[in-house]
């Protein structure tokens, strides 16, 4: 039996989903294959970019919070997928070496009232390097409850 079902993700309700520390080759490698800008790929380029600096992509930023929000809660809950979300942003770039500290709020959540014993909740994910926050979203995720 899961230790998370729908019933525990009440509004209001932060989660501490851990920190990790950024991968060079992981980020580079990232942009090679689906974001290959040239401030994710090259040192001299990206120092002459607005980040000053070898970047990562804000899809491997997004995809370091989803490890560790599964991690965390996916593969101990009785998680049925996402609908999608709202927004997304990078409101600051992220570089290798960096230590990155995830969280989760339950913003709101509801039955289903076309399927039984699902329900739906609206979440908010956050990235931050100390204080300054580098990724935020707001998504609606689907939990089956405990019935």
């Amino acid at each position: 039996m899961p230790e998370l079902a729908f019933e525990d993700l009440t509004p209001g309700r932060v989660f501490d989903l851990g920190t990790t520390v950024v991968d060079r080759d992981e980020m580079v490698a990232f942009a090679r294959r689906f974001d290959p800008q040239p401030f994710h790929l090259d040192e001299a380029a990206a120092a002459e970019s607005l980040f000053k600096g070898l970047a990562a992509s804000g899809w491997f930023t997004a995809g370091i919070w989803m490890r560790l929000y599964v991690d965390e809660v996916l593969n101990k809950a009785t998680s049925l997928g996402s609908p999608g979300g709202e927004d997304i942003a990078w409101p600051a770039p992220v570089f290798a070496g960096d230590e990155l500290r995830a969280t989760m709020e339950i913003l709101e959540a509801r039955l289903s009232k076309s399927r039984p014993g699902l329900g739906l909740v609206r979440l908010r994910a956050a990235l931050h390097r100390g204080d300054e926050q580098v990724f935020r979203s707001t998504f609606t995720g689907m939990f089956g409850t405990r019935q």
